[in-house]
């Protein structure tokens, strides 16, 4: 991992600091799919003993992330076809429903937070910085469905959306199409602010069907 990700933790939550980083190394790609990774190795690096990245990675085995290699570590679950149509479908079903929830409970200071984020994923498409782009497209996203009130639906998309995280990504910032994807994310805010559920439901459909498409363009 980079520098950066290899910093010692000083805090009190292990367990916690080392999955946030962990998580963070396999969206920049730092931890690759194919390769196996030992947890004694990954704790050395953070400065801690090995109970506490074990844990975050059996964390992650557990929200189907990552699997162990018997006797070798851990490695990256690869996705097939059929498991992105599974993602995808199980997204869709979540999603929609708990975004027209979550824009319903929603007021003027809710929107300004929102707002905020969307600048930030703008920002950083402009700039064809693709990580950036995928952690910001997640704090709008489970931002937004925050306000639905289901801790489950929102817990449930989030490991939905980090099994996909690699996908499609480059694709898009090499082939110019990542701003297109970006301008929904402030189309759906327009909606919610004018109380139009039926174009926000249209959006929202629309924005998972091209993430979908661009899963399928990701080689």
């Amino acid at each position: 991992m980079s520098e950066s990700a290899s910093q010692p933790l000083r805090h009190t939550n292990l367990r916690d600091q080392a999955l946030e980083v962990i998580r963070q190394a396999l969206v920049s790609g730092e931890i690759k799919p194919g390769e196996i990774y030992s947890a004694a190795a990954l704790a050395t690096r953070l400065g801690v003993s090995g109970s506490p990245v074990r844990e975050a990675m059996l964390t992650l085995v557990n929200q189907g992330l990552m699997e162990p290699v018997r006797n070798r570590g851990y490695r990256v679950v690869p996705m097939s076809e059929h498991d992105l149509d599974e993602v995808y479908e199980m997204r869709l079903i979540l999603e929609v429903h708990g975004t027209l929830q979550a824009a319903a409970n929603m007021n003027k200071d809710d929107l300004a937070r929102l707002e905020s984020t969307v600048i930030e994923i703008e920002t950083a498409a402009a700039k064809g910085d693709v990580v950036q782009v995928l952690e910001a497209d997640r704090k709008f996203h489970l931002g937004l469905l925050a306000h639905c009130g289901n801790k489950r639906l929102v817990s449930t998309v989030e490991t939905l959306r980090d099994q996909t995280r690699l996908y499609g990504l480059e694709y898009l910032a090499k082939h110019g199409t990542l701003t297109d994807s970006v301008h929904e994310h402030r189309d759906m805010l327009t909606a919610i602010a004018n109380d139009d559920m039926p174009r926000l439901e249209t959006i929202i459909r629309a924005h998972m069907h091209h993430l979908r498409s661009d899963w399928a363009d990701r080689d």
